[in-house]
Protein backbone atom coordinates (compact mmCIF):
# COMPACT_ATOMS: atom_id res chain seq x y z
CA UNK A 1 0.00 0.00 0.00
CA UNK A 2 1.59 3.47 -0.99
CA UNK A 3 2.11 6.01 1.88
CA UNK A 4 2.73 9.17 1.53
CA UNK A 5 6.21 10.92 2.06
CA UNK A 6 8.06 14.15 3.35
CA UNK A 7 11.18 15.40 1.50
CA UNK A 8 12.82 17.56 3.28
CA UNK A 9 16.03 19.24 2.71
CA UNK A 10 19.05 19.48 5.05
CA UNK A 11 20.88 21.94 5.22
CA UNK A 12 19.10 25.10 7.14
CA UNK A 13 15.65 23.13 7.21
CA UNK A 14 16.82 19.81 9.25
CA UNK A 15 20.02 21.31 10.55
CA UNK A 16 21.64 24.85 10.80
CA UNK A 17 22.62 26.36 7.63
CA UNK A 18 26.62 26.92 8.00
CA UNK A 19 27.43 26.63 4.02
CA UNK A 20 29.45 23.53 3.69
CA UNK A 21 29.56 21.32 6.40
CA UNK A 22 33.16 20.04 5.82
CA UNK A 23 33.43 18.88 9.91
CA UNK A 24 30.93 16.85 12.23
CA UNK A 25 31.18 18.80 14.71
CA UNK A 26 29.53 21.08 12.15
CA UNK A 27 26.30 19.26 12.32
CA UNK A 28 23.90 20.74 14.71
CA UNK A 29 20.13 19.81 14.42
CA UNK A 30 17.38 22.70 14.33
CA UNK A 31 15.67 23.17 17.03
CA UNK A 32 12.08 21.26 17.10
CA UNK A 33 13.85 19.07 13.56
CA UNK A 34 13.46 15.79 15.93
CA UNK A 35 10.01 16.59 17.06
CA UNK A 36 9.23 17.20 13.69
CA UNK A 37 9.90 13.94 11.77
CA UNK A 38 9.26 12.00 15.20
CA UNK A 39 5.48 13.37 14.60
CA UNK A 40 5.86 12.29 10.60
CA UNK A 41 6.69 8.80 12.08
CA UNK A 42 3.56 8.57 14.08
CA UNK A 43 1.35 9.79 11.48
CA UNK A 44 2.71 7.04 8.73
CA UNK A 45 4.59 9.62 6.57
CA UNK A 46 7.91 8.41 4.74
CA UNK A 47 10.58 10.39 6.49
CA UNK A 48 13.37 11.30 3.53
CA UNK A 49 16.21 14.16 3.26
CA UNK A 50 16.76 14.64 -0.54
CA UNK A 51 19.92 17.17 -0.14
CA UNK A 52 22.74 19.02 -2.64
CA UNK A 53 26.27 18.11 -1.50
CA UNK A 54 28.12 19.50 -4.39
CA UNK A 55 31.29 20.19 -1.71
CA UNK A 56 32.13 16.81 -2.43
CA UNK A 57 32.69 17.51 -6.71
CA UNK A 58 34.33 20.85 -5.56
CA UNK A 59 36.76 19.19 -2.99
CA UNK A 60 35.97 20.58 -0.25
CA UNK A 61 35.58 17.60 1.40
CA UNK A 62 35.54 13.62 0.37
CA UNK A 63 32.13 11.75 0.21
CA UNK A 64 32.84 10.11 3.01
CA UNK A 65 32.06 12.88 5.32
CA UNK A 66 29.10 12.65 3.84
CA UNK A 67 28.06 9.54 4.92
CA UNK A 68 29.51 9.86 8.15
CA UNK A 69 27.36 13.04 8.80
CA UNK A 70 24.42 11.47 7.79
CA UNK A 71 24.98 8.94 9.99
CA UNK A 72 25.73 11.41 12.88
CA UNK A 73 22.58 12.81 12.04
CA UNK A 74 20.44 9.36 12.12
CA UNK A 75 21.85 8.80 15.46
CA UNK A 76 20.92 12.35 16.75
CA UNK A 77 17.61 11.65 15.46
CA UNK A 78 16.74 8.10 17.23
CA UNK A 79 17.95 9.72 20.56
CA UNK A 80 15.27 11.64 20.27
CA UNK A 81 12.92 9.26 18.99
CA UNK A 82 12.59 10.10 15.47
CA UNK A 83 13.92 7.54 12.33
CA UNK A 84 14.21 8.73 8.75
CA UNK A 85 13.36 6.29 5.82
CA UNK A 86 15.89 7.28 3.55
CA UNK A 87 19.11 9.69 2.99
CA UNK A 88 19.98 10.81 -0.69
CA UNK A 89 21.82 13.20 -1.79
CA UNK A 90 23.59 14.20 -4.93
CA UNK A 91 27.73 15.19 -4.76
CA UNK A 92 27.93 16.43 -8.32
CA UNK A 93 28.30 19.90 -9.45
CA UNK A 94 29.61 20.60 -13.37
CA UNK A 95 32.82 22.32 -13.35
CA UNK A 96 33.74 20.72 -9.95
CA UNK A 97 37.19 19.69 -9.21
CA UNK A 98 36.68 16.12 -8.28
CA UNK A 99 36.84 14.71 -11.80
CA UNK A 100 34.44 11.56 -10.43
CA UNK A 101 32.01 13.91 -9.91
CA UNK A 102 32.26 17.00 -11.80
CA UNK A 103 29.52 16.08 -14.22
CA UNK A 104 25.75 17.02 -15.12
CA UNK A 105 23.49 14.70 -13.65
CA UNK A 106 19.57 14.32 -12.96
CA UNK A 107 20.01 14.09 -9.08
CA UNK A 108 21.13 17.79 -8.65
CA UNK A 109 17.82 19.43 -7.51
CA UNK A 110 16.25 21.52 -8.46
CA UNK A 111 16.12 18.19 -11.07
CA UNK A 112 14.15 14.94 -9.69
CA UNK A 113 16.51 12.28 -10.07
CA UNK A 114 16.60 12.27 -5.55
CA UNK A 115 12.96 11.78 -5.66
CA UNK A 116 12.71 9.10 -8.17
CA UNK A 117 15.64 7.27 -6.54
CA UNK A 118 13.25 7.21 -3.27
CA UNK A 119 10.18 6.40 -5.49
CA UNK A 120 12.23 3.28 -6.58
CA UNK A 121 13.09 1.76 -2.83
CA UNK A 122 9.64 3.23 -1.69
CA UNK A 123 6.03 2.90 -2.48
CA UNK A 124 5.15 6.63 -2.31
CA UNK A 125 1.75 8.29 -2.67
CA UNK A 126 3.18 11.30 -4.84
CA UNK A 127 -0.10 12.98 -4.98
CA UNK A 128 -0.30 13.47 -1.15
CA UNK A 129 3.31 13.87 -0.01
CA UNK A 130 5.16 17.25 0.32
CA UNK A 131 8.75 18.75 -0.05
CA UNK A 132 10.18 21.04 2.67
CA UNK A 133 12.68 23.03 1.70
CA UNK A 134 14.67 26.80 3.18
CA UNK A 135 15.64 27.62 -0.77
CA UNK A 136 13.85 28.80 -4.05
CA UNK A 137 15.05 25.28 -5.76
CA UNK A 138 13.32 23.24 -3.34
CA UNK A 139 9.99 25.21 -4.81
CA UNK A 140 10.68 24.58 -8.29
CA UNK A 141 12.20 20.21 -7.19
CA UNK A 142 8.45 20.50 -5.74
CA UNK A 143 6.64 21.10 -9.24
CA UNK A 144 9.11 19.35 -11.46
CA UNK A 145 8.24 16.38 -9.14
CA UNK A 146 4.51 16.91 -9.16
CA UNK A 147 3.96 17.80 -5.10
CA UNK A 148 3.21 20.73 -2.85
CA UNK A 149 6.18 22.72 -1.46
CA UNK A 150 6.33 24.15 2.18
CA UNK A 151 9.33 27.27 1.95
CA UNK A 152 10.35 27.77 5.61
CA UNK A 153 12.14 30.11 6.94
CA UNK A 154 15.20 28.93 8.84
CA UNK A 155 18.80 28.62 6.89
CA UNK A 156 18.28 30.63 3.77
CA UNK A 157 14.43 30.55 3.85
CA UNK A 158 13.72 34.10 5.26
CA UNK A 159 16.33 35.62 2.83
CA UNK A 160 15.17 33.64 -0.21
CA UNK A 161 11.58 34.52 0.39
CA UNK A 162 12.10 38.36 0.69
CA UNK A 163 14.77 38.75 -2.40
CA UNK A 164 14.04 36.37 -4.72
CA UNK A 165 10.68 34.61 -4.05
CA UNK A 166 8.96 37.63 -5.18
CA UNK A 167 9.84 37.56 -9.10
CA UNK A 168 10.50 33.15 -8.94
CA UNK A 169 8.05 31.05 -11.15
CA UNK A 170 7.60 28.21 -8.54
CA UNK A 171 5.89 29.67 -5.63
CA UNK A 172 5.46 27.50 -2.45
CA UNK A 173 2.10 26.12 -1.22
CA UNK A 174 2.56 27.15 2.28
CA UNK A 175 5.00 29.16 4.22
CA UNK A 176 6.35 27.82 7.89
CA UNK A 177 8.09 29.42 10.78
CA UNK A 178 10.28 26.07 10.57
CA UNK A 179 10.13 22.43 9.98
CA UNK A 180 8.48 21.49 12.86
CA UNK A 181 5.77 24.45 11.61
CA UNK A 182 5.65 23.10 8.48
CA UNK A 183 4.95 19.28 9.71
CA UNK A 184 2.24 20.52 11.92
CA UNK A 185 0.67 22.29 8.65
CA UNK A 186 0.44 18.83 6.98
CA UNK A 187 -0.39 16.98 9.91
CA UNK A 188 -3.68 18.89 10.28
CA UNK A 189 -4.48 19.33 6.82
CA UNK A 190 -4.70 15.95 6.40
CA UNK A 191 -6.61 15.12 9.43
CA UNK A 192 -9.05 17.93 8.66
CA UNK A 193 -9.09 16.28 5.20
CA UNK A 194 -10.10 13.03 6.40
CA UNK A 195 -12.50 14.61 8.51
CA UNK A 196 -14.44 16.27 5.59
CA UNK A 197 -14.76 13.01 3.03
CA UNK A 198 -15.95 11.21 6.35
CA UNK A 199 -18.85 12.84 6.34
Amino acid sequence: MKRPAVFMDRDGTVNEQMGYINHIQRFVLLPGAAKAIHLLNRQGYLAIIVSNQSGVARGYFPIGLVHEIHNHMRRLLRQEGAILDGVYFCPHYPGGKVADYSVACECRKPRTGLIEQASGEFSIDMARSYIIGDRCTDMELAFRAGMKGIMVKTGYGLGDLTYVMPTFPYQPFHVAEDLLDAVHWIVEGDSASACSHRR
